[in-house]
């Protein structure tokens, strides 16, 4: 008895996703100070002082900033880092 021969596929066409950056967004609460805020954002990323009062700011006056931008893992990684902080941070893809 012979065994049936599995026929390969070879027309298939494999593509990879293209890789979507994702944003991580820091929300306004009515908790942490602000020089607090900033302070997280200066250890945590290493944004020079300039850049992490810009970005506290627009926590502050727009409710939200988007602080990182990267691959999915790396933004869900830092918002898990955020809610250590006691900061709001979600993430989402970037071409929302």
């Amino acid at each position: 008895m012979s065994t049936p021969r599995a026929t390969p596929v070879i027309d298939q066409q494999l593509t990879a996703a293209p890789l979507v950056p994702w944003q991580l967004v820091v929300w306004d609460d009515p908790v942490n100070l602000m020089s607090y805020v900033a302070r997280i954002f200066r250890t945590y990323f290493g944004y020079p002082k300039e850049k992490a009062e810009r970005l506290m700011l627009a926590v502050h006056n727009e409710g939200h900033a988007i602080v990182a931008t990267g691959p999915r893992e790396t933004m869900e990684m830092h918002a898990q880092a955020m809610h250590g902080f006691g900061l709001w941070a979600t993430v989402r893809r970037a071409d929302q």
